[in-house]
């Protein structure tokens, strides 16, 4: 093989390796993992009011609105966090953290802001925040 040939064959590797760490770039699984979407919202419990969600207001958000979009299931976790709110203040409180793992993107896209929406609406909050990362995940 010439030189020219295999620098070529060299180059080609490295772009195709290259393409699969660019970020947002499905992950190459091994059977049986699929491609998939992990979504992780995380929801603050300080009620802009005073007080704080309580664990039955919480319950009951997520059987209304949480499970009815991804009925396949979810996992919470109690978590603390810390944000600089509007006004520039931090703020740190208790939270939930609650992740999805989707095998249907973009479809979830809905689901997930009618879930984010409801809990900013019904309980006054400035925002969730939401990270999305490409994984790979069987069941």
């Amino acid at each position: 093989m010439s030189s020219r040939a295999s620098q070529a064959g060299a180059a080609g590797v490295l772009l195709l390796l290259s393409a699969c760490a660019q970020p947002g770039a499905p992950p190459v699984c091994t059977a049986p993992l699929k491609p998939a979407l992990e979504v992780s919202l995380y929801f603050g419990r300080d009620k802009p009011a005073g007080g704080q969600v309580s664990d039955a207001e919480w319950a009951s958000f997520v059987t209304e609105i949480v499970t009815p979009q991804f009925p396949a299931g979810h996992s919470v976790v109690d978590t603390g966090g810390q944000y600089r709110d509007a006004s520039g203040r931090i703020v740190r409180e208790s939270s939930k953290l609650i992740v999805i793992v989707v095998f249907d993107a973009p479809a979830h896209h809905k689901k997930v802001a009618s879930i984010v929406d409801t809990y900013v609406k019904r309980f006054g909050q400035e925002s969730v925040l939401r990270v999305e990362r490409p994984v790979c995940a069987g069941l």
